[in-house]
């Protein structure tokens, strides 16, 4: 069956037909490494890894890119405020090339611990500011560019097509980008290819160019770095939707007024991660990163199947309720395919009619545009045949596992070292001292926090409810 993925620039499901056969180039927008990666961000890489898996599924051989912005990117991205990056090394009073190396280095930690298969290629932008420069050369050329107060702007009025992504007006498009007046500007929209030395005198990272010393603006990088390593087309492109009005337009306007023709087939989208005050951000101070989630006895893996659960286009609301519900689900789902894996010694697979119809099933679901929702729905299927023996049911678990990422099929381990029956044990006092609290029977509240701590296990009671830790 075709595989069917959701295009922002169609705005509708299309059946997807790579530029080659058997092949697909394909490229992510990757962090500007400032600081860590909150959930939320953790959730359009976790979208775009199903993705990846999905493609790989098929038998496609899949040629991914995701970038590391480590310059050029300013508060907004409408081109004002500070570079991102000189504000992290401000913040901890370190050089920028530390802070990117350390927050790049966690960020890919972040991807390993969510079982995220890393891209083939990681460019960094700080290396690549040579093809930067020859792609603004090359807009020049076409006659795309003016020059303003020394700074290269791109001249949107000259690309016809500009909101073709976004499928705004000219009107709504400086209403949703949030376009902060430049008075260079001859189109409130048009962007900064490169910014000189005269804006920006005290920025640390400059380089020479045929414009003066100065450093690039944020969009260019992805164009120019996805050019060299992928070719002048693309099959995907992805990132989050706040990516949409601003940066994939601009990305869609340099790309193609240079290369003069389509650059990217098809473009996809995640959706935001949402606390119940709003979007996560960074800049409000209101985000979570994984180590929080960890901290708090989650394990990554809990994240990843809370993702899951949900359509990578629909808004996903964050709470450590629903998390800790997703953690019993998953810790359920592992006992039972425990339980399967632990019996197959001398079976052997007889039913392959059988398999081969499930695995059918599961994959008209994950290329109905991802659908994993209804991929653990076959999953749940598979446990409950009485007619497949473990063996044949555990060959299932691990196919449909190439897509979850959730490694269903190894021994439940702990992070914290207990067995499943010592963590339900501490759950279970954990639900009688809070009972004993709301009966206002704090002795007995007190004596369970008590023997726990002579366990070194060490309650924390939050707005959340009450969490506990292993106390070193």
């Amino acid at each position: 069956m075709p595989l069917k993925i959701y295009n922002t620039l169609k705005k509708r499901e299309e059946e997807f037909t790579p530029i080659e056969e058997g092949k697909v180039k394909m490229y992510t927008c990757g962090p500007t490494v400032y600081n860590y990666a909150h959930i939320g961000n953790l959730r359009t890489y976790i979208f775009e890894d199903v993705l990846k898996r999905t493609l790989k599924y098929n038998g496609y051989e899949v040629n991914h890119v995701m970038n590391i912005t480590d310059v050029g990117h300013l508060q907004s991205d409408a081109d004002t405020g500070e570079d991102k990056m000189e504000l992290g090394a401000k913040r901890e009073n370190k050089s920028i090339i530390d802070i990117a190396r350390y927050y790049e280095d966690e960020f890919l930690k972040d991807l390993k611990k969510l079982n995220i298969i890393i891209a083939n290629k990681i460019p960094r932008a700080t290396e690549h500011v040579k093809e930067m420069i020859d792609l603004i050369k090359k807009l020049e050329e076409r006659g795309y560019t003016y020059i303003a107060n020394g700074n290269v702007y791109f001249s949107i009025d000259k690309f016809p097509e500009y909101n073709k992504l976004a499928n705004l007006s000219m009107e709504d498009l400086i209403a949703g980008s949030r376009v902060d007046v430049d008075s260079f500007k001859r189109n409130p929209l048009d962007f900064v290819l490169w910014f000189v030395n005269s804006k920006y005198e005290n920025h640390i990272l400059q380089w020479e160019s045929p414009w003066g010393v100065g450093f690039p603006g944020w969009h260019v990088e992805c164009s120019a770095m996805a050019i060299k390593y992928l070719g002048e087309y693309m099959d995907i492109h992805c990132g989050g939707i706040d990516h949409i009005p601003v940066h994939h337009t601009n990305e869609i306007a340099q790309s193609e007024g240079a290369l003069g023709h389509k650059w990217v087939n098809y473009w996809m989208h995640g959706e935001f991660l949402v606390l119940d005050r709003g979007k996560m951000s960074k800049s409000s101070g209101s985000f979570i990163t994984l180590n929080t989630l960890i901290e708090n006895n989650i394990d990554p893996l809990v994240y990843r199947y809370y993702v899951l659960q949900s359509k990578y286009r629909k808004p996903l609301l964050f709470s450590y309720e629903r998390l800790e519900e997703s953690k019993k689900s998953l810790s359920s789902l592992k006992q039972k395919i425990n339980t399967v894996i632990s019996e197959v010694e001398g079976l052997e697979i007889y039913k392959e009619d059988k398999i081969n119809k499930y695995k059918e099933e599961f994959k008209s679901f994950i290329n109905d545009d991802l659908n994993m929702a209804n991929g653990f729905t076959v999953l749940h299927e598979v446990l409950k045949d009485y007619e497949l023996n473990n063996l044949e049911k555990k060959a299932l678990i691990e196919d449909f596992d190439e897509i979850f990422g959730l490694n269903l099929a190894e021994e439940i381990k702990n992070e914290v070292g207990l067995n499943e029956k010592e963590i339900l044990r501490i759950e279970e006092l954990i639900k009688e001292r809070e009972e004993a609290r709301k009966m206002k029977n704090f002795a007995r509240s007190d004596e369970i926090r008590d023997l726990l701590l002579n366990e070194k296990i060490e309650l924390l009671d939050t707005r959340e409810g009450t969490k506990w830790k292993i106390k070193l």
